[in-house]
């Protein structure tokens, strides 16, 4: 077990929910069951597994909460497009959301290699 905090990997999906907060704050009002719900719920999950998989006691548990935030984080990428192709949200904010789900996968997926060796 770990203190989840001291992760950068959920210190960068932490950063990531606070800006898919940030941004979907001007979401269409007719979308807030919708995706903007589903939007944060995805960011959020990515976070909250991580957080609980630091509180399991094996590795291979550990390794299979990464492996659902990755899921999360898969699912995000296509939320943050579908935004897009709505208008939603600006290409700018397409590109960073983009580079940040690059960074925290590939965080993740290194992650997940470590702790499975």
């Amino acid at each position: 077990m770990q203190n989840f905090k001291d992760l950068l990997l959920w210190q960068e999906a932490h950063q990531f929910v606070l800006n898919i907060y940030r941004i979907s704050e001007h979401f269409p009002k007719s979308e807030t069951f919708a995706i903007t719900s589903q939007l944060r719920r995805a960011a959020v999950s990515m976070p909250c597994n991580i957080a609980e998989g630091c509180g399991r006691y094996t590795q291979k548990d550990f390794a299979n909460f990464l492996q659902i935030a990755l899921g999360s984080t898969n699912e995000s990428d296509y939320l943050t497009l579908l935004a897009k192709d709505l208008n939603y949200i600006s290409e700018d904010q397409f590109v960073s959301a983009q580079e940040h789900l690059n960074k925290i996968r590939a965080m993740n997926i290194n992650l997940i290699d470590t702790v499975r060796k």
